[in-house]
């Protein structure tokens, strides 16, 4: 199935308004440290959140930095980030109206996924400076002994995506595009899976088969998700990856 701009800005559309609650990674500190830790942020620094969504990258960096630009395809998204942003845009993420080597960070969280791949990502890199930094952060498979479930379970919850990804395929992203000194750090988030797969733009027949495949799930599946089953209910141990690179 071809995906079109207009399925994934109707999809977050219509998760717009209860984005923020949609995952328990949306408003973690925990995550939100590790991406500050990585990117080092200086009073200085021009920021770019892309795939800004509701800003809840953005806001992290609001006030430790000079600039926070946000971009985002999707308006009733975009519009929430507006407060928390010193600028926003709205703009595809291959195609940015920005000059070459314009931000010290650019940030982007589980957006690459809805992407033209590697276009969204060299664009990234064509904005930073020499120098500085180009951060992807994103859920992936834990390896080749989970990835056929978690993709399928990550297919089934967001029909609009483009892209599954295992830790290496971040790395393979930023490098090809111009990166070096590419370093990756992991963050677990506990995430009950009912709630997380109530996100207001599938129907319930999305959430009994993602739940279903909880059910039948391999046993390294569930080792290496730590899955936890109560009262029909899953709980996931889902895998972020915070990749890094340095433009040459």
């Amino acid at each position: 199935m071809t995906i079109s701009r207009e399925d994934v800005t109707g999809h977050f559309a219509a998760r717009a308004a209860t984005y923020d609650r949609s995952s328990s990674w949306c408003t973690d500190s925990d995550l939100a440290e590790v991406v500050l830790a990585t990117t080092s942020p200086r009073p200085t620094d021009r920021v770019l959140d892309v795939a800004c969504g509701t800003g809840l990258v953005s806001r992290v960096f609001r006030g430790r930095t000079a600039e926070v630009v946000g971009v985002d395809i999707t308006e009733e998204m975009a519009e929430q980030a507006r407060a928390h942003v010193d600028r926003l845009v709205i703009s595809p993420a291959e195609s940015m109206p920005f000059e070459d080597a314009s931000f010290d960070i650019v940030v982007c969280r589980q957006g690459v996924q809805f992407m033209n791949l590697p276009d969204a990502v060299e664009e990234m890199v064509r904005v930073t400076r020499p120098g500085g930094k180009v951060v992807l952060v994103h859920l992936c498979a834990y390896g080749p002994a989970d990835r056929d479930e978690y993709f399928e379970i990550l297919r089934l919850r967001n029909p609009v995506r483009r892209h599954f990804f295992l830790p290496t395929d971040l790395e393979d992203l930023v490098r090809k595009a111009g990166c070096d000194a590419v370093t990756t750090r992991r963050y677990v988030s506990v995430e009950d899976v009912d709630v997380w797969s109530d996100n207001g733009a599938i129907e319930e027949e999305r959430r009994e088969a993602i739940r279903e495949v909880y059910r039948n799930a391999s046993p390294r599946f569930r080792s290496l998700h730590a899955v936890r089953e109560s009262d029909g209910r899953f709980t996931d141990h889902m895998l972020f990856v915070v990749v890094t690179g340095h433009k040459a």
